[in-house]
């Protein structure tokens, strides 16, 4: 027998002398001239057993080119469809003539080749494509550096990696490599993810804090939101989330074998953000009573209420609304790394039926009516919107698709909503996947208010085909303000464009037979007839929460078919409701009753005052009143309707730093609180969060403000990571349970310059 280690270091002369290339191309010369050799006189040419000492997954260089880097570096977590780099030691050096090395990556449970959660592939020189493969390799005395592989539609989820070391006909060792998490990859061209704009990357997957927009479209709020998908567990959370889904539980391989198609990740997490059908993250509750659980207006982020989730073995979550739904499912896909943005619809159509017609209620008193139907207008509706391409689609579908997780009818027999292109919702093409239609009425279906008598609907107070989808909002890319995209789901109302849209998405949606309505009866029968005034509703001057309305009504006299000149009475009816989130009333809060005698062509203003102790204590969560006036022309008995929608935002508090934030040095923050109102706020609790700034949440007990008392508190965070970082800070107390603000602050590495 003739040992080649006696050789080793005349191996290491030559590639010291000529380099790794150049020496391995001798070697493998001298090899070869020894094999001739030892078989021309019959002797046996064996190498020591190849055996692996350790190895190098290079996490940190890996995780920053694969921009995972903020999830930590301690392990491996790449983005398929790109390359990453491993170091092997080994007991000798290797030799690629005669050592033959497999690797072998898995996922999931009973990981098959046929179902693409196993994967063997060899060790070669020059890459072969789209497809698992080690490659580019160099050897360094004992060390291997190689580089792997994964084919951008590879599936994603926690891997096993594994060689497996044979020498010629002899048998092999199986040795573990490690384990590694493979994510989406929206920075590499062959992904279905893929978003060709550094600039929308950074927002729309690496932007770990945000907004989301609220309250009314004239009166748009925006709230603070960590997202926080960088946080070192919530990638197990997410995956954790993807193994308790119904799909999951039924047949777990085949569930894990789709995890390569962004369609269907999708629809599962839209699934599995709520809770109607299974353990999912989230309880849903519109009811105002949270006592069994926390108030979704006090949640600043997504973090606690994923760590919540899973640490109480996957129990629902108490409680969220759709921002709630929304926010945390964008962490989620973010995390996996599919581009996520929130929108805000905002008079967001729930139309259960799907005839694009959502019907309102009023007495004669201008009270508005709750109904027991299913179909509603909610003040704002919030979802998401994904990056993807539509492979299951015509051409032309690809871009941002709505998800909506908020569970509010089901697909496919689950509460889950989308993706829906929105090229598809524009162009009315609402027979295409998924939930098209459902999402087409939430923008565009058309209000027909109803003048109630005796528990009739006799009369149509206003049919409005542009008061649904009046504004969609996201947040402005590298930005703190919110960006219409409502163009992107519709044409401008009322131009011929979106007229013909709504006449095809109607005839797919009703059938070429319209089924007989009060209100299609009412129209072929001239029912909404010309008006003799024109009625409007006006803001003397800014609301403040805590202070009396006061609001500015104007009417002027026009020509209509009954009196085209003569002069008219009027008996003004008015009404106040709070509203829920929902768009149902409350019981009335003040009544009014105006008269006005009119002339053809005169206008007139009479002043309203609606005082703060009719409102006190009498809102709801969405601090939103519905003013209705309904107009009874006296000499005809005709009706006419006015709307004003008051949006009352809470006290606003301030927050500012003393120095520059560097990580790992105390940063002092200053909170400012003045109340505004006209009472006591009671119970005051404030929470600080925000990724990179504060390790999970700072609850601080702050007891009574006093109304008109200004509260200050003063604190020190200890910054974790560098770069652009948001604080979110909520103080509630027993009359107000959301005061919310936010400071945009940029953290320097430690000892930087």
């Amino acid at each position: 027998m003739v040992y080649l280690e006696a050789i080793v270091q005349v191996k290491q002369f030559i590639y010291g002398l000529v380099g790794d290339k150049i020496g391995e191309i001798c070697w493998d010369h001298i090899v070869k001239g020894l094999e001739c050799l030892a078989k021309e006189f019959g002797l046996e040419l064996l190498m020591a057993t190849l055996q692996l000492e350790s190895v190098d997954l290079q996490s940190s260089r890996n995780n920053r080119e694969h921009h995972t880097q903020e999830m930590g570096v301690k392990r491996l977590t790449v983005r398929r469809g790109q390359l990453f780099y491993l170091r092997l030691s080994f007991s000798r050096p290797f030799q690629s003539q005669s050592d033959h090395i497999t690797f072998v990556a898995e996922t999931g449970p009973k990981p098959s080749e046929l179902l693409g959660t196993r994967a063997t592939f060899f060790l070669t020189r020059v890459r072969p494509g789209n497809v698992w493969s080690a490659s580019d390799f160099t050897i360094d005395s004992n060390s291997l550096h190689v580089s792997l592989f994964t084919p951008a539609n590879a599936v994603i989820g926690h891997y096993i990696l594994k060689i497996e070391i044979s020498q010629g006909q002899g048998h092999s060792v199986t040795y573990p490599l490690g384990t590694f998490i493979l994510l989406f990859n929206p920075w590499s061209p062959e992904d279905d993810v893929y978003l060709p704009s550094e600039i929308l990357l950074q927002e729309y997957v690496m932007q770990d804090y945000g907004f989301v927009y609220k309250g009314h479209e004239r009166f748009i709020t925006s709230w603070p939101w960590n997202y926080g998908q960088f946080e070192e567990d919530i990638i197990d959370i997410c995956f954790e989330i993807l193994n308790k889904s119904l799909h999951y539980l039924k047949n777990p391989a085949k569930d894990c074998s789709q995890r390569n198609d962004v369609v269907y990740v999708c629809r599962v997490m839209s699934a599995m953000i709520n809770s109607n059908d299974d353990n999912g993250v989230l309880q849903g509750n519109w009811s105002e009573d949270y006592s069994e659980g926390v108030s979704p207006l006090e949640w600043n982020g997504s973090v606690a209420i994923l760590r919540q989730w899973s640490a109480r073995g996957g129990q629902p979550v108490k409680y969220g609304q759709c921002w709630v739904f929304a926010s945390v499912m964008c962490t989620v896909m973010r995390c996996l790394g599919v581009p996520t943005r929130v929108v805000s619809n905002f008079r967001s159509a729930h139309n259960v039926d799907r005839n694009l017609t959502i019907d309102t209620y009023y007495d004669r008193n201008a009270e508005m009516l709750s109904t027991q139907k299913r179909d509603k207008i909610w003040n704002f509706h919030v979802w998401n919107e994904c990056w993807m391409i539509r492979k299951d689609l015509p051409p032309g579908y690809n871009g941002w698709q709505v998800l909506d997780p908020t569970p509010q009818q089901t697909s496919s027999g689950l509460f889950c909503c989308g993706p829906a292109s929105v090229k598809a919702i524009r162009e009315g093409d609402v027979h295409l996947a998924y939930d098209t239609p459902f999402v087409y009425a939430e923008v565009n279906a058309d209000e027909v208010i109803w003048l109630l008598r005796d528990g009739q609907a006799q009369e149509i107070l206003a049919h409005n085909t542009s008061s649904i989808g009046k504004e969609i909002s996201t947040k402005m890319v590298g930005s703190d303000q919110h960006q219409s995209i409502t163009s992107s789901y519709k044409y401008p109302e009322g131009s011929p464009e979106e007229r013909a849209v709504f006449m095809k998405a109607s005839r797919k949606m009703l059938g070429p037979q319209r089924a007989s309505s009060p209100f299609l009866d009412l129209l072929e029968s001239g029912g909404l007839r010309d008006e003799p005034a024109q009625l409007q509703l006006h803001l003397a001057r800014t609301p403040e929460w805590g202070q009396d309305l006061q609001l500015l009504l104007r009417i002027r006299r026009v020509p209509d078919s009954t009196h085209p000149q003569g002069p008219i009475g009027l008996l003004v009816r008015f009404c106040a409701q709070a509203l829920l989130h929902g768009g149902g009333p409350r019981k009335p809060l003040w009544r009014h009753t105006v008269r006005v005698n009119l002339d053809f062509g005169k206008e007139t203003q009479r002043p309203l005052l609606l005082p703060y102790s009719n409102y006190r204590g009498k809102l709801t969560d969405e601090k939103l009143i519905r003013v209705s006036g309904i107009a009874e022309v006296e000499e005809t008995g005709r009706s006419m309707l006015v709307l004003k929608d008051i949006s009352l935002e809470p006290p606003h508090l301030s927050i500012e730093v003393s120095e520059r934030a560097e990580v790992g040095k105390a940063l002092r923050v200053h909170v400012t609180l003045t109340n505004t109102l006209m009472v006591a706020l009671s119970s005051c609790t404030m929470v600080l969060e925000g990724s990179g700034l504060v390790n999970g949440q700072i609850t601080k007990d702050l007891g009574t403000l006093v109304a008109g008392h200004t509260l200050q508190i003063q604190l020190d965070l200890y910054p974790t990571k560098a770069g652009p970082r948001q604080l979110q800070v909520l103080i509630s107390s027993n009359e107000v349970k959301e005061i919310k603000g936010y400071k945009d602050i940029f953290v320097t590495a430690a000892g930087a310059p």
